[in-house]
């Protein structure tokens, strides 16, 4: 009874831990196996630890030249994205203008719409317009999927914002600028970071899209759907595991931040 009683108690915090347990399995997995020397083409069974792969990362053919050029497509579409989805929320909580309803709308459509049928119609599109599929088929099309969710996050934080505080610049003799950056973009940035965070992530992570757009260009995640059809290198792991290392400092650099500007507001 005492047990029953036990778990009763902290059954939220149990819930919790074992689903966020659930989620973390496959990163489990993908770390192991970095470490893993296997024997055929193939990176499904364990055969012996090694180190070798995180020693050399780069040891498969292409696989950090499509890495590279998908952090730097992510990188382009992150940037495009955040600047037009910042200017698209404040436009949209600031200012009211004909149309401002059914273009509330439409910003979730690419959220909504499956990616295969973004996909095969911006194919068309791009095959209309008679453009050379590759690298800037790509970025258009990342910039694209990528604004509504910058919109979404950049938009929720715009509307949380106190609007005296503007006001309360202005009456102190500040410009439009000024108050600008100095009053309204601190207070949006954990927004506008957060968006930016999210567009880099989906951007990266993108395949169907791409797969559609990229003509005979290869990106990290076709690297990585084209060696599992003819075997999985080790190095994919530890590419896999380095860049969820990296998200995870981001985080936790971000709450510490985050901790310590409220400890000195306290």
């Amino acid at each position: 009874m005492a047990f029953v009683h036990w778990v009763k108690r902290r059954l939220v915090v149990i819930a919790g831990l074992l689903t966020l347990g659930y989620l973390l399995l496959p990163n489990v997995v993908v770390t192991v196996f970095s470490f893993n020397d296997p024997k055929g083409r193939f990176n499904y069974e364990w055969q012996k630890f090694s180190t070798d792969a995180w020693t050399d990362p780069c040891g498969v053919a292409d696989l950090c030249g499509s890495l590279g050029l998908s952090l730097q497509i992510a990188a382009w579409a992150t940037l495009g994205a955040t600047v037009l989805g910042t200017m698209i929320a404040f436009a949209l909580v600031r200012y009211r203008f004909r149309a401002r309803g059914a273009v509330n709308s439409l910003i979730f459509l690419p959220m909504a719409m499956p990616e295969v049928v973004m996909a095969a119609s911006l194919l068309t599109l791009f095959l209309n317009l008679g453009a050379q599929l590759g690298f800037w088929t790509i970025l258009i099309a990342h910039i694209m999927f990528c604004l509504s969710f910058v919109v979404v996050a950049v938009k929720a934080r715009v509307m949380s914002m106190d609007p005296r505080l503007e006001e309360a610049a202005r009456d102190l003799y500040a410009g439009p600028v000024q108050t600008f950056v100095r009053v309204t973009l601190p207070i949006a940035a954990p927004g506008i970071a957060a968006g930016a965070l999210l567009a880099f992530a989906l951007s990266f992570d993108d395949f169907i899209i791409t797969n559609f757009t990229a003509g005979s260009t290869v990106t990290f995640p076709m690297f990585v759907w084209g060696s599992a059809q003819r075997g999985t290198p080790v190095q994919i792991n530890v590419i896999g595991t380095a860049m969820f290392v990296v998200a995870v400092l981001f985080v936790l650099a971000g709450m510490v931040i985050g901790n310590r500007r409220t400890r000195q507001k306290a």
